[in-house]
């Protein structure tokens, strides 16, 4: 199935993408490139916000569908950088530019997918692409609103786009921000009166090293919790009477963000204000059809500790593409073009592997 044409539609794509700057917020003009991507080979595309979304040409509302999605948004370009972040720079089998491996590649590469079967008919399931906004800050302006919107179909599983050398994650972490205050009572610090909320944090946060959930996940391993931020008094000679700091938990798919939260309360003496309760964690059955189809492939899979849309699917996932992780937010941020062959090749493959997989059930 795979066509050197493929490649070269991709890089074109890829290369457009990385000249437009499309800060998350910020990715109007992205959306334009897509759409005229869509429209200049005869698909028919639509947008919501600065989400743009596709159905494959024998869309039927009676079959399951399949999301194709990535993102089109970027993190600011640090000032590292050597080269120009918005231009596509070649060099050595390598694209250098801003969003190229997070997640450029793997969204072209998705676009290629779906055009190579966009046609096809007799499909055992529809395909709807999905190239989104705001993964980056996980806003609620991508993803999350783009399936709550009216036109868009209902989907029964989903590839997420995203830079993994190809190995496919099974499962992800979520994520849940809580900011906690401990509380004290003021005083003179030259006098043994008052309650320091300070040291009363110090003994929450000595908890939290020390506390270990009970449910490990043979996938995502345990729920990590981490205070990363902290902040306590105003003047030298007063002792403090609250003390704010920052939990940072990452949660296996054994428990809910909500659970976490409640266990948590049940130790800590201090307030717990969870930011969002949004970024769940997520894990499919290894004997769903996808899943099945990367083992006939011979595809590795492995437990994602990194966030992405994802964690506001709220069907059956996973998370595959071409690219790197580490290279994500780094100054000269790059994908080798050979990874992009391997991305529309991969991309194509699981798919050609569902169809075999659903007609085996059937």
């Amino acid at each position: 199935m795979y066509k050197e044409s493929d490649f070269l539609e991709a890089k074109l794509l890829i290369t457009q993408l990385i000249a437009c700057p499309s800060l998350s917020k910020e990715e109007a003009g992205t959306a334009k490139i897509i759409h005229d991507f869509f429209e200049n080979k005869g698909i028919k595309s639509e947008q919501f916000l600065n989400n743009i979304w596709a159905k494959n040409a024998h869309f039927d509302p009676s079959k399951p569908s399949v999301l194709l999605n990535s993102h089109h948004d970027t993190v600011k370009a640090n000032a590292s950088w050597t080269f120009d972040p918005w231009t596509a720079t070649e060099i050595d089998g390598k694209l250098i530019g801003l969003g190229s491996n997070d997640a450029g590649a793997s969204l072209v590469c998705l676009i290629q997918t779906f055009c190579s079967f966009y046609a096809q008919e007799n499909l055992p399931f529809n395909l709807v692409l999905a190239a989104t906004a705001e993964e980056e800050i996980s806003g609620k302006n991508g993803i999350e609103a783009l399936l709550q919107s009216p036109n868009f179909p209902k989907i029964d599983w989903a590839i997420v786009g995203e830079p993994t050398d190809c190995q496919m994650a099974t499962a992800e972490k979520g994520l849940m921000v809580i900011d906690a205050v401990a509380h004290g009572k003021a005083g003179h610090a030259a006098r043994n009166e008052g309650i320091n909320a300070i040291y009363v944090a110090m003994k929450d946060i000595q908890k939290i090293e020390n506390f270990q959930f009970e449910k490990v996940s043979p996938v995502l391993g345990p729920v990590k919790t981490t205070v990363t931020i902290i902040n306590a008094g105003k003047q030298h000679n007063v002792i403090p009477d609250t003390c704010e700091f920052s939990i940072d938990c990452r949660v296996n798919e054994c428990y809910t963000l909500e659970e976490v939260l409640d266990i948590l309360k049940q130790e800590l003496s201090s307030d717990l204000i969870p930011r969002s309760i949004r970024l769940q964690p997520s894990r499919i059955d290894e004997n769903h059809v996808i899943c099945l189809a990367a083992k006939a492939l011979g595809l590795s899979t492995f437990g994602s500790p990194t966030l992405s849309d994802q964690s506001l699917l709220t069907c059956p996932s996973v998370k595959i593409g071409p690219g790197h992780s580490g290279r994500s937010h780094t100054a000269d941020e790059f994908i080798y073009l050979d990874e992009i062959k391997q991305g529309i090749q991969t991309y194509q493959q699981l798919l050609t592997q569902s169809i075999i997989q659903y007609q085996h059930k059937s």
